[in-house]
């Protein structure tokens, strides 16, 4: 919010999501007639985040190919459209998530080196959702409010409940169970124990 980009576009982009033949494409958009389909110029996601954040989520699920396609976008801030000879310029910060030990993948070969020292300039490790409990409370409310029932409040066995059980799936998983629960408690305004 204190940024300059505060104002910009915020573009996500899941890596995992897209095979390795259009990551490239949705990453920095196609020329017209570059392949089949192609019927027109569309910017890919890093055009479209200029001036703001474009957000790389499971980055370690990139190819190799990819790997030196974002590495080369990152030094140079320049980039191509599939199909196109001409260099574009794009100024973005960008923010990388990964559920996977980028280090690990590194020693193992799978990960570019290079590309992870460039992305691993700020890092913000988030540990599990077993381990950091006391925020329980905090996302129950924040998605109580997101799904429309801010007026609904968690009872004291109810974070018993929450609190003893084991969150494998971790927030995922906690947002599922409040959202399950709030189809059982219907109008009521009280999550008890036995909603979980």
């Amino acid at each position: 919010e204190r940024s300059a980009r505060a104002a910009g576009p915020f573009v996500a982009v899941s890596c995992a999501a897209l095979p390795e033949q259009l990551l490239e494409a949705e990453l920095f958009g196609h020329a017209r007639g570059a392949f089949t389909g192609a019927h027109r110029d569309r910017p890919g996601r890093v055009e479209r985040a200029d001036g703001g954040t474009l957000f790389l989520d499971e980055v370690g699920e990139l190819t190799p190919l990819a790997q030196g396609k974002l590495l080369r976008f990152l030094e140079e801030r320049s980039y191509e459209r599939v199909g196109e000879d001409r260099s574009r310029q794009a100024s973005v910060r960008v923010l990388a998530a990964t559920n996977v030990r980028l280090e690990e993948r590194v020693a193992a070969g799978a990960f570019r080196e290079d590309l992870y020292y460039r992305l691993d300039v700020v890092r913000v490790d988030l540990p599990a959702l077993e381990d950091r409990l006391e925020d329980l409370p905090l996302l129950v409310e924040h998605f109580l409010a997101r799904l429309g029932r801010s007026e609904v409040t968690l009872s004291a066995d109810a974070l018993a409940a929450l609190l003893a059980r084991p969150w494998p799936g971790n927030v995922r998983e906690l947002r599922n169970a409040v959202e399950a629960a709030l189809v059982e408690l219907g109008a009521e305004t009280e999550l008890a124990a036995r909603h979980f």
